[in-house]
């Protein structure tokens, strides 16, 4: 254990991935599961995530999973990474929060992002378009104001009005802007653009104004952590997930988890094996020692306060075990 790692906050982020033979309701049980092991080994909070039509993530409606996560819990801080507000309406986002909020109190979070559907026919079943990210300034000033009882449009929403729930802002692209003129605390990545990272968190702090939510920036950096024994079972964790995000960006759909030994065993077309390469490249992964120097190098980097990691894997005894020796790394 090093003192910039076992100063700073270490969280986790689940998409509930769904794995290749498994049934999707296990993937959402898996979730659960995970944020129980999560609280045990000492992390801060434990997030939960959005995604619509996707075959190879569960994780539908943060919202109810969180509830389920939260009610499983007793002490980790839960919440979403995130919501999508343009999405939705930000008086039933507030609603759902503030219901959370009142069962568990201080233990919520509301990570927020600016992601519509990802596919024409997702954004028309939800009933927004490509340009609904385009207002996420004003749908989070409204969604604020239902907390804070400033709602232009005179309703309360109840039981959301007067409670504090910890607002977060997803900065991808304008997002970094978006959190410091708001004043809310910023989670950004991904880890292995380093330098896009440093530019948007310097961005944050230079434009960030204190708020009711936060008198100071306050910077979560996100990505994959990946702790094994050896480098090449720290890297074999990352090959299910690379393959799947490589077979996205070559065939429009983004599978369930293969087992690394089905991928390893693949035959990739030039184009499948360049999307998959980079997908194995500049993550932090390898053995404990090679994973605290890179966590903080980053650290030291952005002057980040925490650490969102967002591993997925087929094999669940490979990632309870990558979170345990990076708890280790933290703990102590």
């Amino acid at each position: 254990m090093t003192s910039v790692l076992a100063s700073t906050r270490f969280s986790v982020l689940d998409r509930s991935r769904t794995r290749e033979g498994r049934p999707v309701g296990e993937a959402l049980r898996d979730t659960v599961e995970l944020a129980r092991e999560a609280e045990r080994l000492g992390y801060h909070r434990f997030w939960v995530a959005e995604h619509h039509g996707v075959p190879g993530v569960a994780g539908s409606a943060p919202t109810v999973l969180a509830a389920a996560v939260a009610a499983a819990t007793r002490t980790i801080r839960v919440g979403t990474g995130g919501v999508m507000l343009p999405n939705h309406q930000p008086l039933v986002v507030a609603e759902q929060f503030g219901v959370l909020e009142s069962l568990y109190p201080a233990r919520i979070d509301m990570g927020l992002g600016r992601s519509v559907g990802f596919t024409g026919g997702v954004r028309r079943a939800l009933g927004r378009d490509r340009h609904a990210a385009d207002d996420f300034a004003a749908q989070l000033d409204d969604l604020l104001g239902f907390f804070r009882g400033t709602s232009p449009t005179g309703v309360r929403a109840r039981p959301a009005e007067g409670l504090t729930v910890p607002p977060f802002v997803l900065a991808m692209g304008e997002g970094a802007d978006i959190a410091a003129r708001a004043g809310l605390p910023m989670v950004i990545g991904d880890l292995r653009n380093r330098d896009r990272m440093r530019r948007g968190v310097d961005r944050y702090r230079e434009r960030f104004r204190p708020s009711p939510w936060a008198a100071e920036p306050y910077v979560v950096v996100s990505g994959t952590v990946a702790v094994a024994a050896t480098p090449d079972a720290a890297r074999r964790l990352l090959v299910p997930e690379a393959w799947s995000m490589a077979h996205s960006r070559t065939h429009g759909t983004f599978p369930p988890l293969p087992p690394a030994e089905r991928v390893e065993a693949l035959t990739l077309t030039a184009r499948e094996r360049g999307f998959y390469e980079e997908g194995l490249a500049g993550q932090v992964a390898g053995t404990a020692e090679q994973v605290a120097h890179e966590l903080e190098t980053v650290l030291k980097e952005t002057g980040a306060q925490e650490v969102l990691v967002t591993t997925s894997t087929f094999d669940r005894a490979a990632l309870l075990d990558s979170y345990r020796r990076l708890a280790e790394l933290f703990a102590g």
